[in-house]
């Protein structure tokens, strides 16, 4: 990034407007990738966690940190500079999770689940898929609703509806 700045400061020194604000939106567009990168891996922590509590029928503290971290997190990244609008619209979410983390979050839940019983082919078996997408949506639609400071209690309710120990 270092390099497009440093271009972007010689095309306006030397005038040159039309290549300016190509690199803008080139930068604009870096940013919206590492940002949407971001989320995903916050997503997938989440999932990770929603997989192992379907499974083990339990519910640790850690866990529920866990869950409560990672859509905080994503309620931050998620909201643009504007803080009027969203990378990823709240419509989105199950497509991003079903083309794109919910394998991922599954071949590393098998690995975690009951010290790995379960093969990333066998757990894919065993998951509910649509339970889990339904939760993650229902966690992540808070996001859209309610202030950063609001969240955590609010979380708290939903989290008590998860299966606990």
């Amino acid at each position: 990034m270092t390099q497009e700045l440093i271009d972007l400061r010689n095309s306006i020194l030397q005038g040159n407007y039309t290549e300016a604000l190509a690199i803008v939106d080139e930068l604009e567009g870096m940013s919206k990738k590492a940002n949407i990168r971001q989320i995903k891996s916050f997503l997938k922590i989440l999932l990770i966690h929603l997989i192992k509590n379907q499974v083990e029928k339990r519910l640790t503290n850690s866990w529920r940190a866990s869950i409560r971290n990672s859509i905080r997190e994503i309620q931050e990244i998620n909201l643009k500079e504007n803080k009027k609008s969203y990378y990823i619209n709240q419509d989105e979410w199950e497509n991003l999770i079903e083309e794109e983390v919910i394998e991922d979050a599954i071949a590393d839940a098998s690995v975690e689940i009951m010290n790995g019983k379960y093969t990333r082919s066998q757990l894919s078996n065993i998951v509910n898929r649509q339970q889990i997408i339904k939760t993650a949506i229902t966690f992540l639609s808070l996001t859209y609703t309610y202030s950063a400071k609001e969240l955590p209690a609010i979380m708290d309710d939903y989290l008590s509806q998860l299966i606990t120990e």
